[in-house]
């Protein structure tokens, strides 16, 4: 072989390689592009499950501060029942 027919298979491997490189490289892109928008969504996701666990938590406070000032009526109507001569319930 001489110099020409060398050089022109180094060339061909090279340009082989390099498209293999770029194969591969482009594919990393598309893959981490496509974990960081899942990952984006995640964390939406999580945002908005956080607030509807807020909400909730708000939610359960009211209900049980207005079943201690059930608990509250309830005693006094008892006792007002008692004092009236009647038996509560």
């Amino acid at each position: 072989m001489d110099a020409a027919t060398i050089g022109a298979v180094l060339a061909l491997a090279g340009v082989l390689s390099g498209s293999v490189v770029a194969y591969l490289g482009k594919r990393g892109e598309n893959a981490t592009t496509r974990m960081n928008s899942e990952i984006d969504q995640i964390q939406e996701e999580r945002d908005g499950l956080r607030k509807q666990v807020a909400e909730r938590d708000s939610r359960i406070a009211e209900l049980l501060k207005q079943q201690g000032e059930d608990y509250v009526t309830i005693a006094r109507l008892r006792a007002h029942i008692i004092t009236m001569g009647g038996e509560p319930p």
